[in-house]
């Protein structure tokens, strides 16, 4: 299971990001840039929800922000826990936007207040998955955001049509290009039910993610070594 973490982890970016720009005006809780995109739009009289996207970039950076705070915190005296702890704290941050969902339905004011708070809760828990790499300082694939993606497939692709599989770095090319199309596919797999779910169950879609974070952190728990 850990060595498919990077496409489970995307499918959930895919999933929640997907569901948020359903329900939440077009709101991008996994990344900003998006949102950056949207503001530009709604700046030229072609959107909504201008301040739910505005509040989206300072929640993202809480997420990080506390993110570190937790994982750093943990790491000096429970290191065995602290990957763990982020799947967790990004679950609790799920659950949150769980419930506020549900409260502010249905969803047709984009300045309501439980709306705006649903919002940031969201784009507060992808901040946290965002960080968790770079945290936790471990090889892995973007998973929350595919440009990069696509772009190192492009050039796997090239480089194998160029080279072949055999030269010295052929295996190690095919290796990454197997996993960074893994993670693609997760995303995109994310995406459709992510709005699937959401039509059919609304809020309550975010469950399926929360209980996925909830086995990671099992998982990581149980795999790490002992603490300090």
């Amino acid at each position: 299971m850990k060595d498919h973490e990077d496409t489970i982890l995307a499918l959930i970016a895919g999933y929640v990001d997907t569901l948020g720009f359903v329900a939440l005006f077009g709101l991008f809780t996994a990344h900003v840039t998006g949102n950056f995109v949207l503001i530009g739009a709604e700046v030229a009289g072609v959107g909504q929800g201008a301040l739910l996207k505005l509040l989206a970039f300072p929640a993202f950076i809480a997420g990080i922000a506390s993110s570190s705070v937790l994982f750093k915190f943990l790491e000096r005296d429970h290191s065995a826990h602290a990957a763990s702890a982020l799947y967790v704290f990004q679950a609790v941050l799920l659950v949150s936007f769980l419930a506020t969902g549900l409260a502010a339905a249905p969803i047709t004011d984009s300045t309501a207040s439980m709306v705006l708070l649903c919002g940031v809760l969201g784009a507060t828990a992808m901040g946290v998955q965002n960080a968790r790499g770079k945290l936790l300082r471990t090889p892995g694939l973007p998973n929350t955001v595919m440009t990069g993606n696509v772009t190192q497939v492009v050039l796997d692709v090239v480089e194998l049509i160029h080279r072949g599989t055999q030269g010295a770095q052929g295996p190690q090319v095919m290796q990454r290009l197997r996993s960074t199309l893994a993670a693609m596919c997760g995303f995109a797999v994310g995406a459709i039910c992510g709005a699937v779910m959401y039509v059919r169950f609304s809020f309550a879609a975010i469950a399926l993610p929360v209980a996925v974070l909830l086995f990671l952190a099992w998982q990581a728990r149980a795999w790490a070594p002992a603490s300090k």
